[in-house]
Parts: C-alpha cells; structure tokens; sequence
C-alpha cells in the first residue's frame, strides 16, 4: 500500500474516508473495528487526536500502560501500512505492520512497527508491538 499522508477534511489515518465515517465513530465508540488494521488506524488517529481515553480502550488489558501520554510538541504526519496478516473477522488474532510520520521539534522522525493485536470480549485491541528503526 502508498503512503498516505492525511488530507484536511479526510481522517488522518489515510484511509481516503472522511473522520466522520472512518475513525470517528470507533472513537465515540458507537462502533468497533471490524479488523486488526481497522484498530490500527483508529489508534493512530487517536494519537493525532490525543485521544488517551480511546488508547486506553483500545488496548489489552493485560499490556495496557497504567496511563497514556503524549510527547509535547509532536504532531503526526503520515500513515502507511506496510502489511497486515490475519486481523479479519473469523480471526482471534492479527498483527499489523506500519510506519507513523511526524514532527517533533523541527525534525521529521517515522515509527516502525509490528503490531500484534488480539480479540478481548469479542473486540479488537492491540496488544504489543515490535518497533523497528525507521528515522528519516
């Protein structure tokens, strides 16, 4: 899949849909992922959104940080998905690979990661990650 960087009135995951219809209802949460990279791409609108209510529903229970927090000054930039194995709907389990843009302090940095994500009460939620080196 192409980088896919975020427009102003679409969701910043890239997906090509506007937040309304993509992200949005995940983060009221009126709806649930329908996948493991449906998941992925709410979590990492939540960042751009500092979401930290929804992070924390979104993640595992036995993985979750006691709090989430952001680091000052970030602003992400970019989404793209490198692959994504399992993660549909017959599946218990799925891992996600991805690389996140942004900016921090003048400096354009990415994050890469692989992303294993599990069904906790019947819903996706990300468990943990292997973070690769991806700085630009």
């Amino acid at each position: 899949m192409s980088r896919q960087g975020r427009a102003s009135s679409g969701c910043p995951c890239g997906s090509g849909q506007s937040y309304s219809r993509c992200c949005r209802p995940l983060h009221l949460r009126t709806a649930e992922a329908e996948s493991a990279e449906a998941l992925m791409r709410s979590r990492y609108s939540a960042f751009v959104k500092q979401l930290d209510g929804y992070l924390a529903h979104s993640w595992d229970p036995s993985s979750a940080p006691a709090t989430v927090s952001f680091r000052s000054g970030q602003r992400w930039t970019g989404l793209e998905i490198v692959s994504s194995e399992l993660g549909g709907p017959q599946d218990e389990t799925g891992m996600v690979e991805f690389i996140a843009s942004y900016e921090i302090e003048g400096r354009s940095a990415r994050l890469q990661e692989r992303s294993r994500f599990v069904r906790h009460q019947g819903r996706w939620v990300y468990l943990d990650g292997e973070v690769g080196s991806a700085s630009e």
